[in-house]
């Protein structure tokens, strides 16, 4: 049997910063996650100064695509500005890759299907054995399924469906577009040029809302795909975008039990305005590196509900904060809905 003094499951931001925290605290940490890295991932890869700031990276340190965002164009219904609000564009399949080799932890691919508990370690399919354990598999997370679903449910009204595509494209307009509510889409679309020819285009919306609206999400990628090439943005033939769920920041209070904690989106930690996922992970990755590492309490204070950047801070609070309040009336009424067949 393996041993290990914790194993962090999942090797997403998350998972990669707690262990490279825990690493750099002289524990013996072990990655385990069910695809072999680099692997694809779907994201539209917008990383905030903020989540960089807190990985300790400067962005001319990053030696793969990267891309800063002087300026926003953001479209709200007839109306359109230019934000000031400076962010940058990664590609997932490289940003995570590079985060767990900087990790420096021990890496293993493998598909987590039991946890028990015997004499205060954990016990990992009768194979791997740790003190402690590290939920960072994302919303389908082994840990949180096991460990935390019964005293910490999911709220549907809080799920978000989306659908995007990443590929190669030779871009013209290198500015990040982002269209709210078009076409009684209930969130955003988005349009992030990357480093290097390529781009990240989707959509994504509330799915306890999309189930009661005239279109589903496939209904609204085809009209979106048409508005780009009309505005003569992107003029592509072979779409094969792919949809996946996650959920925004609900009131968490159990994210630590017996040595076990969960982190990212095996949480649900995507801000409740601009639905932003990277960088609440890779605080949490931090907090709970934090609490094993000096046996101190792991809680989510220290995580914005709502997105840290100067998109929201100086600029934009105003609608954005009227888009999660229209959010949570809509999930409200919706809540008894069952969850988006639409993705």
């Amino acid at each position: 049997m393996q041993t290990a003094d914790a194993v962090v499951v999942g090797g997403g931001p998350a998972g990669s910063t707690c262990a490279w925290k825990l690493k750099d605290a002289g524990l013996d940490v072990l990655v385990l996650d069910r695809a072999t890295f680099p692997r694809s991932k779907l994201c539209a890869g917008w990383v905030t100064p903020e989540a960089l700031a807190d990985l300790e990276l400067e962005p001319g340190d990053y030696p793969l695509s990267f891309m800063t965002f002087d300026r926003l164009q953001v479209h709200w219904r007839m109306f359109t500005t230019r934000l000031r609000a400076p962010q940058h564009s990664i590609r997932r399949y490289e940003f995570d890759d590079f985060l767990l080799r900087r990790s420096a932890a021990r890496v293993m691919q493998h598909n987590v299907r039991s946890i028990t508990r015997e004499n205060g370690d954990y016990i990992i399919d009768d194979e791997i054995r740790c003190k402690y354990l590290v939920g960072a598999g994302g919303t389908s997370c082994p840990v949180y399924r096991t460990l935390f679903r019964s005293q910490l449910p999911r709220d549907g009204a809080l799920q978000i469906a989306t659908y995007e595509q990443e590929f190669a494209y030779d871009w013209q307009d290198p500015a990040c577009h982002l269209w709210f509510f078009d076409g009684g889409l209930p969130g955003y679309a988005w349009y992030v040029p990357k480093a290097n020819g390529y781009i990240n285009v989707g959509l994504g919306g509330m799915a306890v809302q999309l189930t009661q609206g005239e279109r589903h999400l496939r209904d609204h990628w085809s009209l979106f795909v048409a508005k780009l090439k009309k505005l003569g943005l992107v003029s592509y033939s072979d779409y094969k975008p792919k949809g996946y769920s996650y959920y925004l920041r609900d009131r968490v209070d159990t994210v630590s039990e017996k040595n076990a904690f969960i982190v990212g989106d095996a949480v649900g930690l995507a801000t409740r305005d601009m639905g932003e996922g990277i960088g609440p992970a890779v605080k949490s990755g931090l907090l709970a590196a934090d609490a094993i590492v000096n046996d101190a309490d792991y809680q989510l204070t220290g995580i914005e509900q709502f997105s840290g950047s100067a998109l929201v801070t100086q600029r934009f609070r105003a609608p954005l904060r009227w888009l999660q309040r229209f959010r949570e009336r809509r999930a409200t009424t919706s809540s008894t809905l069952p969850a988006s067949r639409s993705q």
